[in-house]
């Protein structure tokens, strides 16, 4: 089995499910790091990108089924067109390497639907059967699971927004299906033969407005529901402006969502619940099965988007995160700049613009955090749990990472990673990367207020780290 798309929220659960069956599996993404951080067990990664054709042989050489889970949402305007291109190179590529069935996961398409993602969508199916090999289309609405992206633009209204002003969509109506059910019928249906080259609708076994979707998200997360004042003037691009500002939905993200949102959706699902028949969990059991799965999520040793820890155990604490980072490249070896690197803090405090950090170090103080209270435990090494002044060291990868959380007051959740990177030339890529999961609007502003400095203290940081491994290395 090849999970084609294995980084997205579908994949993520997806490849272990599979490997639950005791299937063989393989997973793909464009970057694999994401993957690895994973640390699924017995799984077989492989870097390919759709948009690379040379990239695909090796990730669909020997594969019986390909589920094929990718979307270009995030890549802004013109996305449809370059999922069109992925969709007709991965048609050929797993015709080529003779793959049995392709597994499609679509949308489900109104028929007076004319929004660029729900058109898109339908036309990428389109494109995978063009090709030779039979292709399944399972066509979900909203997917109730942690990473969803319609989901995650809930939660993050209705956990930080005590009054909302909406768009008349909020009065619209949708299947929601649980993840699991949804699983459940993409595991399923590849093995039937009755199910080669058919298109199935799959919902839930509710229809719920978006209004009461929330509300519903709001109670079983233990807020007050937010009062929903719908108003006719904000159009599709004036919704997008307003997610943007309270929510940390990425932009693209948002706007692509939008436009589909003026649609009633239904879903015939009478034929896949007949071919796969289960239990199917009501919207109020898949929102609980959701904060279920996060409250059972372990310490997360690196930043993975959406992962619990990494948001403080918080749900108000948004899926996506803001980030900010700067890059730096030098002569000295890994080995060398990790020795930089697992010094910061304490006496020798963070490379660059120390004065910006005695400054938020002191405010956090004043507000009754750790602030300026906390050094090192050792000036030299490091280990799992060390507090580094207010940051806690949650992942250590000696030479290649180190994950730092952020301990200081703030209305949000924040991550510090160290990446580096073996040039092939010699020499080391040190990458310095933060990752910011607001808490509403308050969350919002904090990031943004300070979004200026970070840009500068980052690319400061890694070039000093990287002028001090080449002093050292010469010393």
């Amino acid at each position: 089995m090849l999970v084609f798309g294995a980084r997205g929220y579908v994949g993520t659960n997806l490849v272990p499910r599979l490997v639950r069956e005791g299937l063989a599996v393989r997973a793909s993404a464009r970057i694999t790091a994401p993957l690895e951080a994973r640390h699924w067990t017995g799984v077989e990664l492989v870097q390919a990108d759709a948009l690379v054709p040379e990239s695909l042989p090796a990730a669909l050489e020997g594969i019986d089924t390909a589920y094929y889970l990718v979307h270009s949402m995030a890549a802004g305007k013109g996305f449809s067109q370059l999922d069109l291109r992925a969709a007709r190179n991965f048609a050929a590529a797993a015709a080529q390497a003779g793959v049995r069935c392709i597994v499609y996961l679509g949308g489900l398409f109104p028929e007076d639907a004319d929004s660029e993602h729900l058109l898109s969508r339908r036309e990428t199916g389109d494109a995978l059967r063009q090709g030779s090999v039979p292709v399944i289309e399972v066509r979900a609405g909203i997917i109730v699971g942690p990473g969803s992206a319609a989901f995650e633009i809930m939660r993050d209204l209705v956990l930080n927004l005590p009054v909302m002003v909406t768009p008349r969509w909020v009065h619209r109506k949708s299947p929601p299906i649980a993840l699991e059910n949804l699983l459940e019928y993409l595991v399923r249906l590849p093995a039937l033969p009755q199910a080669q080259g058919r298109i199935f609708d799959v919902g839930g076994p509710e229809v719920l407005t978006y209004g009461e979707m929330m509300r519903t998200v709001a109670v079983k997360a233990g807020k007050r529901p937010p009062l929903i004042i719908p108003v006719p003037v904000l159009t599709p691009a004036l919704s997008a402006r307003w997610l943007w500002l309270v929510t940390a939905v990425p932009a693209p993200v948002a706007r692509a969502l939008i436009g589909g949102l003026k649609h009633d959706f239904t879903a015939s699902d009478a034929e896949a619940r007949r071919l796969v028949p289960q239990r199917l969990l009501n919207f109020e059991e898949a929102v609980q099965a959701v904060f279920d799965a996060e409250d059972r999520h372990e310490v997360q040793a690196s930043w993975t988007e959406g992962a619990f820890p990494m948001r403080g155990h918080r749900r108000e604490h948004a899926f996506y995160a803001k980030r900010a980072d700067g890059t730096a490249e030098t002569a000295a070896s890994p080995e060398a700049v990790w020795q930089v690197v697992k010094r910061i803090g304490g006496r020798n405090r963070y490379y660059g613009a120390d004065l910006l950090w005695w400054l938020r170090e002191t405010l956090d103080w004043m507000l009754g955090g750790p602030g300026r209270h906390r050094g090192r435990r050792d000036p030299d090494e490091l280990r799992i749990g060390d507090f580094v002044d207010s940051w806690r060291v949650t992942g250590l990868d000696p030479n290649r990472s180190l994950t730092l959380m952020m301990g200081m007051k703030a209305a949000g959740s924040g991550v510090l990673e160290f990446d580096l990177e073996a040039l092939p030339a010699g020499g080391c890529r040190l990458t310095a990367t933060a990752y910011w999961h607001p808490a509403g609007f308050w969350g919002l502003a904090y990031w943004y207020a300070l979004f200026p400095a970070h840009l500068f203290i980052f690319d400061r940081m890694t070039r000093n780290i990287c002028r001090l491994a080449e002093a050292r290395a010469h010393s």
